[in-house]
Order: C-alpha cells, then structure tokens, then sequence
C-alpha cells in the first residue's frame, strides 16, 4: 500500500490527499466501476428469461417474486463469505464479490423485468400475433422494446445499489473506494483522519451520477419513439 500522508486531518485535504494518491485512487475508481457494473449487466441477462417466465405463467410470479424478495435481504457481508465454500472458490478470489453482487441485481431485476412486460396491452400483443410474430420475434421486437423505460428504472436503482455495496468489499479486503474508508478509520487515532473518508464519499457519488446518467442515456437512445410523442 501506498504510504499514506497523515499530515492534515481536515476533510478539506481530500483533494490533497486524492493528489499525493492520485494512481491508487484511481486504481480504486476503476476496480469500482467495473464491480458496479458487470454484475448489473450479468443480473439483468439472468433477470429477462426469469421475468418472461412469471409473465408468461402466472403460477411463477408469486414463488419467483417471494425467492429473489429474499435474496436480497441476505446481508452483504455474509454473502460475501458464503459465495466461495458454496461455489468451491478461494476465499480471497476476486470473483466473490461480482458473483454476490450479479445475486442482488437479479433479485432487484426480475420483479422490474415481469413488471415492465406486464405492462404491455393485451391489445398490443394480439396485434403483434395478428401480423405474424412468433413467440420470440414478439417478446424482442415488441414486448421488450415497449417494457425498456420500466426496465432501465430498475436498472438505475440497481447500479446506484451497487455502488453502495461494492463500498462493503473495500473494508474486508478487496480493492475499490471502500478501501478509502477503511484507510481512513485505521489513520482515525486521536482524532478522525477526514481525507480519503470524504474523497471516497466524492468519488462513489459522482460515480453513481455518471453511472445513473449512461442509463438515462442508454433509454433515450432505445425509445426514439418517445421523443416523437408531443408533451
């Protein structure tokens, strides 16, 4: 680790100690944004075929809904130390806390996913039929496309989740802006060492910020017809 300054403690310094810092910050920044996002991307893969399951058969919604309601109650910290005994891996493998983190995205996204399909009309879908879609050309070229503003709604409540989380991995060892907090409590003696507490605070909002406005982005881009509809 990067001897770190402890000269000043006022949580003004934070951009100073961000600059005597500046590689293993961004180090951090870069292992959190990608521990954000993959795991959204992997949870919202898993969550279409679940979500068109307890749309297409309704006996599905209740289970399916109760199961992933309480995946996401199992604590951070726990999961973390359960994912590597359950899938065989070492428990200090890197790849515990994206798995872990792709279990919470599932269990937000597949409720959003069987939501937004059900939004779709009756109406909608026997027109769909009507014209010749076939089960699976309709579901991606209709009931998708019409569900993605629901959809991409989860998905920001997902990555910005996430971003919260990861910062729980940092303080048990693994590299991402929790490990700015953690710094910062072991260089809390006699008084609180403020800077990478503050800058981690900086960093993990901004992060949400940029994330939550690619997903705004991403929606725009796939529902142009949107724009088309006078306000």
């Amino acid at each position: 680790m990067i001897p770190l300054d402890a000269a000043s403690s006022s949580p003004w310094h934070f951009w100073g100690y961000f600059l005597d810092h500046r590689s293993q910050d961004l180090g951090y920044l870069w292992d959190h944004t990608w521990l954000s996002v993959v795991p959204v991307v992997v949870g919202l893969l898993l969550a279409l075929p679940l979500g068109w399951l307890s749309r297409r058969y309704n006996w599905v919604y209740p289970p399916m809904m109760s199961i992933t309601g309480l995946l996401y109650t199992i604590p951070s910290i726990a999961l973390f130390v359960l994912i590597p005994p359950l899938l065989g891996l070492d428990p200090l493998s890197p790849l515990q806390v994206p798995i872990a983190l792709s279990v919470y995205s599932v269990a937000l996204l597949v409720r959003v996913v069987a939501d937004g399909l059900g939004a779709v009309s009756p109406e909608t879908l026997q027109a769909a039929t009507a014209i010749g879609f076939k089960p699976l050309g309709r579901f991606f070229r209709v009931e998708l496309p019409i569900a993605v503003p629901v959809i991409t709604a989860g998905l920001r409540v997902a990555i910005v989740a996430n971003v919260s989380i990861v910062t729980v991995a940092g303080t048990i060892g693994f590299d991402n802006l929790g490990r700015l907090f953690d710094e910062g409590f072991k260089l809390s003696t006699d008084t609180p060492y403020y800077p990478p507490i503050i800058l981690g605070i900086i960093l993990c909002v901004l992060l949400a910020l940029v994330l939550d406005g690619l997903v705004l982005l991403v929606n725009r881009l796939l529902t142009p017809w949107r724009r088309a509809v006078p306000t």
